[in-house]
């Protein structure tokens, strides 16, 4: 029997679903002048039919979660340059794992990596995931020896594929550092022993960090602020524009969550995440400011957005870009 070529497409290349055939030319272009934007985590079953495909995460008829989880970073990797991995947040991911995640994804995926919280965190949270930690003082806030040994090691041989190494800082108390140096400090020495050969980025969540001394210190060493969208921080845009803000020869933005709005409140509206639903022009804007300043000054720069910023990552990414010309 003779097989159409439109049949013959039907059956063995099945099209891209609408809206990754949309993105990918546009995202394409953009990474070509090393502007790469991509999501924060990508095992998002909401995103079915937009950026998956489902019948690739079909077993026996059924969509499996497990397929889905071990096989999605491939078909997410067609639409999207890079993407940050939140899960390293939470635990110094051993070298078996670091193999597998790059195994499982085109080598120009680009990665960042958000350093886990024993570097970043002064004290546990009293909560129950934290076990008998909950509540008391981290003995391996920046403790440049650890990280060393137990994260940037093992990715060394992945440096190629890494787009930066974000220490995520929680909001800190007042009393936080009571008796001992001051935060930004205790950050310059930690910086100044990290290993060479990644691009650092730091994210704070006090907004009375973002003054000189905080952005010199970032300076001297090269490493980038994180403009970051968050419940309590100033927006996108004002944050662009402090003085001497840009603190590196690259660019790393969070798009988390609309200021005033916790996490726990976006979840709760947003998931699963199959649209937007609160559309934030503002947010918007300022990304696509941040993209036309890098890409005015021919720099590097990696751009991150959330679904519980709107609702839906993949639509939002699009009507950032959808404007950029």
């Amino acid at each position: 029997m003779k097989i159409s070529a439109m049949q013959n497409l039907s059956l063995f290349d099945d099209p891209a679903p609408e809206l990754a055939a949309k993105l990918r030319p546009k995202l394409a272009s953009l990474a070509a002048e090393r502007i790469y934007i991509g999501a924060s985590s990508w095992k998002y079953q909401g995103w079915m039919g937009q950026i998956y495909t489902p019948e690739k995460y079909l077993t026996r008829g059924r969509f499996s979660q497990k397929k889905f989880e071990a096989e999605c970073l491939a078909e997410y990797a067609e639409t999207f340059p890079a993407v940050c991995g939140d899960f390293s947040f939470y635990q110094f991911p051993p070298q078996a794992y670091w193999q597998r995640l790059f195994d499982s994804s085109p080598r120009q995926l680009l990665f960042a990596f958000k350093v886990p919280e024993d570097l970043t965190v002064k004290r546990f949270p009293t909560h129950d995931r934290y076990g008998a930690r909950a509540g008391t003082v981290n003995e391996t806030f920046l403790n440049a020896d650890v990280f060393s040994e137990l994260f940037a090691k093992p990715l060394d041989g992945y440096r190629e594929r890494v787009a930066a190494l974000i220490f995520e800082f929680g909001a800190f108390g007042r009393s936080a550092f009571d008796g001992e140096p001051p935060f930004v400090e205790q950050l310059d020495r930690f910086l100044r022993a990290l290993p060479e050969g990644f691009r650092y980025a730091v994210e704070v969540r006090n907004p009375e960090l973002l003054d000189t001394e905080y952005f010199c210190c970032l300076r001297s060493h090269g490493v980038a602020h994180v403009f970051n969208a968050w419940t309590r921080m100033p927006e996108l845009a004002v944050q662009a524009g402090l003085p001497a803000a840009h603190t590196a020869d690259f660019t790393v933005v969070r798009a988390l969550l609309r200021q005033g709005r916790t996490y726990e409140e976006a979840v709760n509206r947003f998931q699963p995440y199959l649209h937007v639903q609160d559309p934030n022009p503002a947010a918007r804007e300022a990304v696509r400011n941040l993209i036309g300043r890098a890409r005015t000054k021919k720099q590097m720069a990696f751009f991150f957005v959330n679904n519980r910023l709107e609702g839906n990552a993949p639509e939002t990414i699009s009507a950032i870009v959808d404007d950029i010309g």
